[in-house]
């Protein structure tokens, strides 16, 4: 559901967005704004982690992280892998980590009053 991150495309400015991409921007968005989801997605910028890994990060419960991510998995913001017995759970792609950087990165301009950037 989440646009393609490799791919080429429509860039900002040029041409406006199709309702299937303002649709997957749009869930995207709803899976952001999620407490949880996005501490999931914050640890998940940098790598791999295992269900127990990011429960203890997020202080949340086991079964309350899968349930999380299988939501974020759905909506294509996060990918997943077996090793062994584990599922390993990563941020899909460079636009999704960035994503997740500057929505947190404007939050604390918000919150500490520091002027925007240009």
């Amino acid at each position: 559901m989440y646009a393609r991150d490799n791919a080429a495309g429509a860039t900002a400015g040029q041409e406006p967005p199709t309702g299937a991409q303002i649709d997957a921007a749009v869930t995207a968005l709803r899976m952001l704004a999620d407490p949880t989801r996005l501490r999931l997605l914050w640890q998940l910028r940098e790598g791999e982690h295992d269900v127990g890994t990011l429960a203890a990060a997020v202080g949340a419960a086991r079964p309350a992280v899968s349930q999380h991510l299988a939501k974020l998995l759905l909506a294509g913001l996060v990918a997943s892998r077996r090793d062994g017995r584990r599922v390993l759970y990563r941020a899909r792609g460079g636009h999704v980590r960035r994503l997740v950087a500057e929505v947190l990165h404007a939050a604390d301009h918000h919150v500490t009053g520091a002027p925007e950037h240009g």
